[in-house]
């Protein structure tokens, strides 16, 4: 996608952010209207970004945000959390309390109270429904049209330069971002009930201050990094100061417990080795270690990158030095069961994956590992069942099924082979591929329920086929 075209899908994804000016609750839109919504901008996300799906810093963040739900009354709709894989200081809420946040944004953190503070911040607008409220007045604009407007405020990359040009473009787009704002009674309400969310759940006010501080300081620098977050969310110096009074004055909550530092900075080295940018990581993990050569987590950072850059050998012996400081790590054991089975070690990465299986057993990314190492030591039927168990877990990853595929096929089970090979080039869009695999599959199996879901599938691939064949004529 060029650039321009991912800015009109940007901006057209930012209406929905702005729409929060804190009128009664009762004039918001409905629960189903906002989680429709929300599917509506999770699509825009999805096409114009990538989502991390990271299984340990996913559960990570999920875990700290599920500490401060926890103290909430009883919700309309499940919170989930979504890691962005972007450089740019970025954090936002959507309807039926979908939370985000950059990857650079946690890189960029210090302790587990910053990311909390963030997180409590989005989730208060959520339960002050600022984001419904303001889409209710502009019901005569389509809810998807909104989904992509809100995208574009809450998405731009660059920081606040490039996404105020993008909302340039076309009238209502312009238009309508200026209802989209959060007006200063918005943040000032979700910075007080999200303070006081992070209090009872234990939590001290001050990592909101220190991250906002970062993400401001970005302007010293350069208007055009200004984060795209202090644009959707002004951050004056009253309400940092107003902030820091209310930390000042406040008694800590009597659940109150400082966090233990190594599963932020774990989760943090693991964002940074493996999604962040492989020179500078390289940089920042050689850098700590020489400065903390006893670190676990700088020997675990360090092990990552050297084996995302082809350092296998030396990763081993990091990844290894980590574990003898801080024993048992299941993901540092996970992690070098990986290394180990890109090293074609594969005796050693099938003793390490079973133990880190043991103590996360449902861990998807362990799971997909510990059978593609059954695969290629042709333990055919060992690995059929881990990965026929991995999908009672979830259906998400299309890799699943092809790599179920592949051990039917070489168990000579043709007729399972191929539906799970159908089922994964219809999740990856390539639909002859599926139509291929979908109608050998249908030959040869008999069981009804399966078979219906091949005809389901066969329909589907067909019809996706057929409308890119059509695209591709017409514009020729």
């Amino acid at each position: 996608m060029n650039p321009f075209s991912k800015a009109v899908a940007l901006i057209l994804a930012g209406f929905l952010l702005a729409f929060c000016r804190p009128p009664l609750p009762a004039h918001a839109i409905t629960i189903q209207e906002e989680e429709q919504m929300s599917r509506e901008f999770l699509k825009v996300v999805g096409d114009h970004f990538e989502i991390i799906t990271d299984s340990m810093a996913n559960a990570y963040v999920r875990d700290v945000g599920a500490r401060v739900l926890a103290v909430l009354p009883s919700q309309p709709f499940n919170y989930q959390f979504h890691i962005i894989r972007e450089d740019v200081y970025n954090a936002f809420a959507t309807p039926a309390g979908h939370i985000f946040i950059n990857s650079g944004l946690i890189a960029a953190m210090e302790n587990e109270q910053e990311l909390a503070g963030i997180l409590g911040h989005e989730i208060a607008h959520v339960v002050c429904r600022h984001i419904s409220q303001k889409i209710e007045r502009s019901k005569k604009v389509q809810l998807a049209t909104l989904a992509g407007v809100a995208a574009g405020i809450f998405l731009g990359v660059g920081g606040g330069g490039s996404a105020a040009s993008a909302l340039t473009v076309g009238s209502m787009a312009a238009g309508q971002s200026a209802m989209l704002a959060y007006s200063r009674e918005d943040e000032i309400q979700a910075d007080q009930i999200g303070l006081e969310f992070l209090n009872e759940a234990g939590y001290s006010g001050q990592g909101i201050i220190d991250v906002l501080k970062k993400m401001r300081s970005k302007q010293w620098y350069d208007s055009r990094q200004v984060p795209n977050y202090l644009m959707t969310h002004p951050a004056t110096e009253d309400r940092i100061a107003y902030v820091d009074r209310w930390v000042a004055h406040q008694e800590p909550g009597a659940s109150f417990k400082p966090a233990d530092p190594y599963l932020f900075r774990r989760t943090q080295a693991r964002l940074i080795a493996v999604h962040g940018d492989a020179e500078i990581a390289l940089k920042r993990f050689e850098a700590d270690l020489a400065a903390h050569p006893g670190d676990p987590v700088a020997h675990y950072g360090y092990g990552l990158i050297l084996a995302r850059t082809g350092n296998r050998r030396e990763a081993i012996a990091q990844l290894r030095a980590a574990l003898t400081r801080r024993a048992l790590d299941p993901y540092v054991l996970r992690d070098l069961g990986g290394v180990y089975f890109q090293d074609g070690q594969y005796d050693q990465a099938l003793k390490i994956l079973q133990g880190s299986a043991d103590i996360l057993p449902d861990d998807p990314e362990v799971r997909i590992l510990l059978g593609r190492t059954q695969l290629e030591m042709d333990r055919l039927a060992d690995a059929v069942t881990t990965f026929e168990a991995l999908l009672t877990l979830t259906t998400e990853d299309p890799q699943v099924y092809y790599y179920l595929g592949q051990a039917y096929g070489k168990l000579e089970k043709m007729g399972d082979a191929h539906y799970n090979l159908g089922v994964y080039y219809n999740r990856i869009k390539k639909h002859e591929n599926a139509i291929f695999h979908l109608e050998k599959a249908q030959e040869t199996i008999n069981d009804p329920e399966k078979a219906e879901q091949i005809a389901t599938l066969l329909k589907a691939s067909r019809k996706s086929a057929l409308k890119t064949k059509q695209t591709v004529e017409r514009t020729r």
